[in-house]
């Protein structure tokens, strides 16, 4: 099956490569931008079927570009059908993916998250926030949630959830084994790590990829984001925790949460504490400071390695396949840029006959969509090119923040994309527990989802009124 999966993503690119340009019926198609699409549809073939690993698909992709469309590539590629072929891409820009300062923002969460968990910041901070919860099982699952969130927007949602369900592992002991509570607490984890990533620009993927085309005019800071992020993660988690204690109703009384444990006191323990509370706070006041949330990232980078806080053997340990995978979207979206192609194909499709709340949706929807049956990184490398390209073409249409709400909309539907276990990497562990099916998880996701989707129009709607 996975070599019948290899030959597909490969003979749909290989057959597009082989048509004349003329063929493809969109007039001023230049041969360059032709290997583009094949490009991008061996990238959608291989992300959907996953015969390689999906990192390894994004490094495949940046390698093709530099050989195929890049201005150092394979003389063959270059000096092919000169007189149609198109605008080659400088090798520079295509190698300078693997640093964008989105890989490197990306990083600075990865050394906090690293460090939280290995001086247990993570672990106590759970085991305090919790308390105030009390015993009411619906509390102990509204504290959870919040935790999981909270937890989400600065650490991989991935090793978040993961720490919660051991966290929550001796709660549903207090379960017995027919009441419907216990699903109804371990989807509270994922369902929470989906949403909280959506706060801020680290908290998941697609929204690092968003910034990558909010720049210049449409630039989103750190704060920026959490002004509407955060408000918006906060009603999503109150409706998935009333959606939760309505459909998965548990009969245990009084739960009681035993977790032990203490604060590390020793000098990189405080380091650590420190220079956690120090980058989140710069991230939120870059207006005063002056200093990106970019510049702000290699902060905790700097002081953790100088001070040995993360040493070799912690760097083999970061998540090079998430920053592999956003690499190569990068460098596909750059492609798809640079070469002419996504405002090609944007200028081919009649969007003014369209109304703007009928273009965010169409956007938004196919987004989520796909979300739910591929990674929600892959889609939003796969769709962030050509809705960017669309923002910038529509943007007198929109007449309601144009690119910004374009790609911020598009960024939240990817989120999403929660209903079923391959959807999201939380989902995946949450559904590894054997504890919930399939079939309950999408019946919340799903719901999650629609509501999520409609809310996201309420965003556009306050970005509009603020000018933002």
């Amino acid at each position: 099956m996975k070599n019948i999966k290899l030959w597909v993503g490969i003979l749909l690119p290989l057959i597009i490569l082989a048509i004349p340009v003329e063929s493809f019926g969109i007039e001023g198609l230049t041969v360059i931008e032709k290997r583009v699409i094949a490009l991008f549809v061996f990238a959608a073939m291989f992300w959907i079927l996953e015969p390689i690993p999906v990192y390894a698909t994004s490094v495949l992709i940046i390698v093709l570009e530099l050989i195929m469309v890049s201005d150092k590539g394979l003389i063959l590629f270059r000096d092919a059908d000169a007189a149609n072929l198109g605008e080659l891409i400088s090798y520079k820009s295509i190698f300078s993916t693997f640093a964008s300062p989105i890989i490197l923002l990306f990083m600075g969460g990865f050394f906090l998250a690293m460090a939280a968990t290995k001086y247990r910041l993570d672990q106590n901070l759970a085991r305090i926030m919790l308390k105030p919860f009390g015993q009411n099982p619906k509390m102990v699952m509204m504290g959870l949630m919040i935790i999981t969130a909270l937890f989400s927007m600065f650490m991989s949602n991935t090793a978040t959830t993961a720490m919660m369900l051991s966290i929550l592992a001796p709660v549903l002991t207090y379960f017995p084994a027919n009441d419907r509570g216990k699903i109804g607490f371990v989807l509270a984890i994922p369902v929470a790590a989906n949403i909280g990533g959506i706060g801020t620009p680290i908290g998941t993927p697609p929204n690092a990829i968003a910034l990558k085309y909010l720049t210049g005019e449409h630039y989103v800071s750190f704060g920026k984001w959490m002004s509407f992020g955060l408000p918006y993660a906060i009603v999503m988690l109150i409706i998935g925790w009333i959606l939760l204690n309505v459909m998965y109703k548990t009969e245990t009384p009084t739960i009681k949460l035993d977790i032990k444990g203490s604060f590390i006191k020793s000098t990189k323990a405080n380091i650590v504490y420190a220079t956690f509370v120090l980058t989140i706070l710069l991230w939120l006041t870059d207006f005063i400071h002056g200093m990106n949330s970019y510049i702000v990232a290699m902060i905790p980078v700097g002081v953790f390695t100088a001070t040995k806080i993360i040493n070799k053997d912690d760097l083999k340990k970061i998540s090079w396949d998430v920053l592999w995978l956003v690499s190569g979207g990068i460098a596909l979206g750059l492609a798809m840029e640079q070469s002419g192609l996504a405002l090609h194909l944007i200028e081919s499709i009649p969007f003014e006959n369209m109304s703007a709340i009928l273009i965010i949706g169409l956007a938004a929807t196919l987004t989520m969509v796909m979300a739910n049956f591929m990674s929600n990184t892959a889609t939003a490398n796969l769709l962030m090119p050509i809705i960017a390209a669309l923002g910038t073409t529509v943007e007198s249409l929109l007449n309601i923040g144009g690119l910004t709400t374009v790609v911020i909309a598009t960024a939240i539907a990817a989120s999403m994309g929660m209903a079923l276990p391959i959807s999201t990497p939380p989902n995946a562990l949450a559904h590894g527990t054997g504890l919930i099916n399939t079939g309950q998880m999408a019946r919340i996701g799903v719901i999650i989802a629609i509501i999520g989707l409609s809310l996201s129009f309420v965003v556009v709607y306050i970005l509009k009124l603020t000018d933002f």
